[in-house]
């Protein structure tokens, strides 16, 4: 029996997506002067197919199926990355000057989506095969035994980072591997040294680009009087930047969030939707639903997330076999991450970094990828021992 609490409440956030898609899109659609429903078509299509893959995904023997899937994930879109650069205009779409989609017929994808899959499959498949159960080692010795997942790591971040000019997605993948770490029992010595150097290239990311460098500035421009204060010794006076004009994405998202209020102004009737807020249906679109739905409609779906990943790391406690367990483990965390990074984006507590939101924003890929995952995790959660009623026991 698959998790159907984990699975209703998946459907109620594609729902929401659905609506939201139709209500925040109607600047845009007059903009573009596209059909009044051309997002909402388009998403309704994403759902629709993202559905069907997840209860096939879902009646699949994971015995069987799982290891499978998992690697056509990983082998598949890794490839995918590595030709993209190579591809012509003609099967790729661009932005900001990166090769981020490839092209399907009409159909547009990201491969970094289902990659990230792969990615965690990978790792936890990997992981059993080699290191479960070598808990006692040297620093060096634990080092050369998770320099192969280092290295791949690396060669990620070289597609994703570089190539593609993504670092929010390399942030979610490092960020979950990280915990991943702990949870197949490397040292707390090794985690901080590889946090430490994490954080190096991380930076290190940063200053390589100056498009990154000036968002850097510019959302440290706004939060410094904040962070500086809580410190205030003279010399870190000097990490103070010329204040300038607060990001006019944040300032329009702020603004919503305020204008949303508790109950908010009401389906369909946001005001920062009208061409004051971009890309308010896929990046901005937790601004926009508490703009119209009001914080308790905010706290609602965080409320929602929040069980999802919770389930998740449920059936993940009770599932026995230990790639099915590090699987949901990272699955769990690319969901919660992501919805992390981009709360804190569009709150002004961090840079945005153009995630979107899982299950709600518009966007075909991320919609199909999620679909993927919630079906792996249902196909899983066959083998969680229940009761006679159902319930994980």
């Amino acid at each position: 029996m698959i998790d159907k609490p984990l699975l209703l409440s998946v459907m109620t956030l594609l729902t929401l997506s659905l609506v939201m898609s139709y209500s925040l899109s109607t600047y845009t659609v007059v903009y573009l002067e596209y059909n009044d429903f051309h997002f909402f078509k388009r998403q309704s299509i994403a759902i629709f197919i993202g559905f069907m893959v997840m209860v096939i995904l879902s009646k699949l023997e994971p015995d069987i199926w799982f290891s499978r899937i998992g690697l056509v994930l990983f082998i598949g879109f890794f490839i995918v990355m590595i030709a993209m650069p190579f591809l012509p205009e003609n099967l790729v779409n661009e932005a900001g000057g990166a090769k981020r989609w490839i092209r399907i017929g009409p159909i547009s994808l990201a491969p970094v989506e289902f990659f990230k899959i792969g990615f965690v499959f990978f790792i936890a498949w990997s992981f059993t095969r080699k290191l479960l159960g070598n808990h006692k080692m040297g620093f060096f010795e634990e080092f050369r035994m998770y320099a192969p997942y280092l290295f791949m790591f690396l060669i990620a971040v070289l597609l994703i980072a570089v190539f593609q000019k993504d670092l929010g997605q390399v942030v979610v993948l490092g960020a979950t591997l990280m915990v991943l770490f702990l949870f197949i029992g490397s040292s707390l010595k090794f985690f901080f040294t590889l946090l430490s150097a994490v954080f190096m290239a991380f930076v290190a990311l940063i200053f390589l680009a100056p498009h990154r460098m000036a968002r850097i500035k510019s959302w440290w421009g706004t939060v410094q009087n904040d962070i500086l204060s809580l410190f205030p010794f003279e010399s870190l006076q000097t990490l103070r930047v010329e204040e300038g004009k607060e990001p006019y994405q944040i300032s329009n998202s702020l603004n919503a969030i305020h204008n949303g209020g508790y109950w908010g102004e009401g389906l369909g009737n946001g005001q920062f939707k009208l061409g004051y807020l971009s890309e308010v249906h896929s990046d901005f679109v937790l601004a926009g639903i508490t703009e119209e739905l009001g914080f308790l409609g905010l706290l609602l779906v965080v409320g929602i997330v929040l069980f999802i990943v919770f389930r998740i790391f449920i059936i993940a406690a009770k599932v026995k076999n230990p790639v099915y367990y590090l699987f949901s483990i990272g699955a769990g965390l690319l969901i919660a991450f992501a919805f992390l990074l981009n709360a804190y984006g569009i709150s002004g507590i961090t840079p945005i970094k153009g995630i979107a939101v899982p299950f709600l924003s518009y966007g075909g890929s991320h919609i199909l990828a999620s679909c993927v995952t919630i079906g792996m995790i249902l196909m899983i959660s066959k083998k969680v021992p229940r009761d006679v009623d159902g319930r994980i026991i």
